[in-house]
């Protein structure tokens, strides 16, 4: 099976102020990804909101709390409850980040990266291998922004990323907006980071907007896309082809139609590269 065969188009993050919009207006959005915890309450209203729109789009499900790559025990009733949801919503895939969020018992809900060791990679491989295990399918991983460099590091990212990613036999998840913000904090060449992934195992691509302070940038997704990002998704597109796409909005967030206007500048981009999107199959059967 082939990662194209994945494609599921370009997406949005499902966000609680879109719910009533997105059954009424029916947007012209291919897919939208959840956040995992949003949703593991059985019953209410998220949930209500949510079964409604799964009729209708695919649904990816995305967690912020896995913590992979810390040293605490994975937490096995977050666990359970994942594979619950997971089992309720039938979603077409479900990612977490490649870091550490939890330190003990406190949970640092900035999501911290990773010492780039041969340690750490077979620590986090083998962590991943059991949570694939125990939900019975393979995940994708994304990779986080990164504010602070380890001395310890002796890889690059990327060559993290990807050992991690091949140890573990996961999938990733390319977050276009993290790999700028990390490389202008860093001083490295984002195109380096981009070629050097393991392009086979890309099946989602988020794209986001940042806090730009000059000297540093902050990954606060709470911002349009700027066009460094755009134009490093473009590249991105040039090297990966087909991926499904999709725009993560956490706060000031817009109107579902302004979100869609952005999708479309998505879309534009990888058609001048992917002829086949040019046109959808809608277009050509009512052209």
């Amino acid at each position: 099976m082939t990662h194209h065969d994945h494609f599921l188009g370009f997406g949005l993050g499902l966000r609680t102020q879109h719910f009533e919009d997105v059954l009424s207006s029916k947007p012209k959005v291919d897919w939208f990804e959840i956040i995992s915890e949003n949703f593991m309450v059985d019953g209410g209203k998220p949930r209500y909101y949510l079964d409604a729109i799964a009729e209708q789009y695919p649904i990816v499900m995305h967690g912020v709390s896995m913590s992979v790559g810390s040293v605490t025990p994975l937490d096995q009733q977050y666990l359970t409850n994942l594979k619950k949801l997971i089992s309720h919503v039938k979603p077409r895939w479900i990612s977490d980040h490649l870091c550490f969020s939890q330190a003990g018992n406190v949970n640092s809900h900035d999501l911290l990266p990773m010492p780039y060791t041969e340690e750490a990679i077979d620590h986090i491989a083998a962590r991943i291998r059991q949570v694939q295990d125990t939900l019975g399918q393979q995940m994708l991983l994304e990779n986080v922004s990164s504010y602070l460099t380890y001395q310890s590091s002796e890889l690059s990212e990327w060559d993290f990323y990807n050992e991690v990613c091949q140890r573990a036999d996961c999938y990733m998840l390319l977050d276009i907006n993290n790999i700028y913000v990390s490389a202008r904090n860093h001083q490295f060449n984002a195109l380096d980071y981009l070629n050097a992934i393991d392009k086979t195992r890309v099946r989602q691509i988020h794209l986001a907007g940042h806090q730009d302070y000059g000297d540093y940038v902050i990954d606060t997704h709470d911002h349009p896309i700027c066009d460094p990002v755009w134009s490093l998704y473009e590249s991105a597109v040039q090297r990966l082809g087909k991926v499904s796409t999709m725009i993560e909005r956490d706060d000031n967030i817009p109107s579902l139609n302004e979100l869609v206007n952005e999708l479309d500048m998505a879309r534009k981009i990888a058609a001048k590269h992917i002829p086949s999107l040019a046109l959808s199959d809608k277009e050509i059967i009512n052209a």
